[in-house]
Parts: C-alpha cells; sequence; structure tokens
C-alpha cells in the first residue's frame, strides 16, 4: 500500500500535479523546475563559473554590511592588455594615468553575478568579444565583496555598488576625459540590477545598458530592479524567464530566444539557461546575426510565435534604438 502512494505522487508529480511546499528542497544541481517566485524558498544559483549552489532565499541577513560599494575593483583590459588588467583605483590618478585608458575610444563596463569576482566566465566572454571587433576600453567591474555570501546579502549589496560604479565613472570621465555617450554598461543576473542603479545614479544619461537575463529571485516589485529609463537605450535578454531572470520586458527592447525560458537548445537545467544569457551576447557582440521578430505579447514570446517587424539581438551599437518584444530561435553550441 506504501509502495502504491509513492509511486501514485511521483505519477501525479510527473504529470504536472501540485508543486512542492514553499520549503521543497531540490534535489538535482541546477534544476529549479519547482521554483516559484515569492514562495520557493531554495533555489539553485550559479556562481561565476557557471556551478549551481543551492540557496535559501529566507536566509537572515541582520549583520551584513550593504555598504560594501566602496570596495568595487576596475580592472582595465585593452588591446595592449587583453589578458592582464590594470587596476583603476578611484580618486587615484596615477593609476589612470598609468593604464591604457583611452578617453577617445568607447567604453564597455560589464558587471558580473552571484558569488563571483573579475575573472567569472560572463567577464571574459564578453571582454573577449568586444576586444575582437575593436579598440575598447573593457573595465570588469570586480564587485566580490557585495556579490560573495547569502544571496540576500547580495541583493541588499546592489544599490551601493552601483552607486559606486556611477562615482567611479564620472570622476573617470570629468578626470580623464571620455562622454557617457560612449558608455555602455552590462551587467548579467544580478549585475544587471547593479548597472541598472548605476545609470540611475549617473541621471539615465549612459548611452546604453544591456542586460543579461536580469536576476528574477528577490526581485519581484523589487524598486532596485533594472528598469527601461535607467539609460538612453536599454535591452534585455531574457533566456532562463520566470525561475533565474525576470521574464517581464522591463527593458525598451526585451529579446526572448527560444521562448526566453528553460531549457535552452544545449541545455536541460535552468543554470544552464541562465548563463546562455551572456554566451549569446558574446556571440551578437562578435557575429551580429541574430534576428528577432517583433512579438504582439508575452504569449507570443514565450512561444516563440512571433512574425512583427525585425530586429537585430544584441551587438556592441551605441547609437541603437528599439522598443518592444522579440522572439528568434537560436541552436545550442558556440556560437549557437
Amino acid at each position: 500500500m506504501e509502495l502504491f502512494i509513492l509511486l501514485s505522487l511521483f505519477v501525479s508529480l510527473c504529470a504536472g500535479g501540485p508543486k512542492p511546499s514553499s520549503d521543497y528542497i531540490p534535489i538535482i544541481p541546477g534544476d529549479n523546475s519547482h521554483y516559484v517566485e515569492g514562495v520557493s524558498r531554495y533555489v539553485w544559483i550559479p556562481d561565476g563559473d557557471d556551478v549551481p549552489h543551492l540557496v535559501d532565499l529566507h536566509a537572515a541577513t541582520e549583520n551584513f554590511d550593504s555598504k560594501s560599494g566602496a570596495q568595487n575593483e576596475y580592472w582595465l583590459y585593452t588591446r595592449r592588455n587583453p589578458q592582464n588588467h590594470q587596476r583603476l583605483r578611484h580618486n587615484d590618478a596615477n593609476s589612470v594615468r598609468n593604464s591604457n585608458y583611452n578617453p577617445n575610444l568607447p567604453t564597455a563596463f560589464i558587471a558580473h553575478g552571484w558569488n563571483s569576482d573579475g575573472n567569472s566566465k560572463v567577464n571574459t566572454n564578453v571582454r573577449d568579444a568586444l576586444l575582437h571587433i575593436g579598440e575598447y576600453n573593457v573595465i570588469a567591474l570586480d564587485w566580490r565583496r557585495g556579490a560573495n555570501g547569502l544571496y540576500s546579502s547580495s541583493v541588499r549589496a546592489i544599490p551601493d555598488t552601483g552607486e559606486h560604479l556611477a562615482f567611479f565613472i564620472s570622476w573617470l570621465i570629468s578626470s580623464f576625459g571620455g562622454n557617457l555617450n560612449n558608455v555602455h554598461l552590462i551587467g548579467y543576473s544580478l549585475g544587471a540590477h547593479v548597472v541598472g542603479n548605476a545609470g540611475r545614479t549617473l541621471g539615465r544619461r549612459v548611452a546604453r545598458i544591456s542586460g543579461l537575463d536580469p536576476a528574477g529571485p528577490q526581485f519581484g516589485r523589487n524598486p532596485q530592479a533594472l528598469n527601461s529609463q535607467d539609460a538612453t537605450y536599454v535591452e534585455c535578454i531574457h533566456t532562463d524567464g520566470g525561475t533565474m531572470g525576470i521574464f517581464d520586458p522591463i527593458c525598451q527592447t526585451n529579446f526572448y530566444p527560444n521562448g526566453g525560458i528553460n531549457p535552452q537548445p544545449g541545455c536541460w537545467i535552468n543554470t544552464c539557461s541562465h548563463s546562455r544569457s551572456y554566451q549569446l551576447y558574446a556571440a551578437t557582440v562578435r557575429y551580429d546575426r541574430f534576428i528577432g521578430r517583433q512579438c504582439a505579447n508575452l504569449d507570443e514570446a514565450r512561444r516563440n510565435r512571433c512574425g512583427g517587424s525585425q530586429m537585430r539581438m544584441g551587438n556592441a551599437n551605441l547609437n541603437k534604438r528599439g522598443f518592444g518584444l522579440y522572439g528568434l530561435s537560436t541552436g545550442g553550441e558556440w556560437p549557437y
């Protein structure tokens, strides 16, 4: 009889039966098929090397110092030093004078996600893509002080991290030249909300923000989330919407490759689909060949049944403009 009950429960779950309770602990690393935003307590979240870690979203953060932005580090890469960074220090003029920073070049800032640092895969993938196509100042934001530890603590650190990034950008340009019209902020997961806060602090005057599957857990109705007004042009690429990422169209232009949800081609777990956002973005920088079709609504985007006007996803064009929802299909292996 007990065996029959267990088998019946298993069949019920497989057939789309009741979701597990809020305290359900998922077993398969990276699989968030149980997850319900605002309800689930546990979720798998990848680190900077795409390794999934089980996170307790209810963990206490009372003793956490949310003012960690002053510990941000800024790592400069150019074609003269494409692999070995030069550390730029806020209010340290010599650190910039002795670097390869060129105010006449476009400047891209890359912000990693949770449990990561300046060497995370999003930083190296996007950095290499940008330096492949042209001369850039590529500055990796290393915000490990705020990003490591409890996920909930990292969420609380985002406003201060973004503000200090904005302070650094303002100081760099006012002291050594450059222009906000030539600045591109690129953020993955929690990093998307970091650059959103930076853009807001700078008066929404940065040329462009690219949000790569902006983190979803604890960002429902969160005023600190990336939004469509944080830069002159704000674009999102959604690849694990509704679980690790936000599915709602929070940017001016929102791309939903392969429906914008898990599983992305070549993936079978959510953490893989979440990471696919920066991999796809790097591919668009190098090859700029992904063309989306406009969707009438979110349901069309989810089903990847969009047939409207065309728009290129991603790339590094600082003069890009657009609005709406776009769907497209990709492959499952680089360059997708």
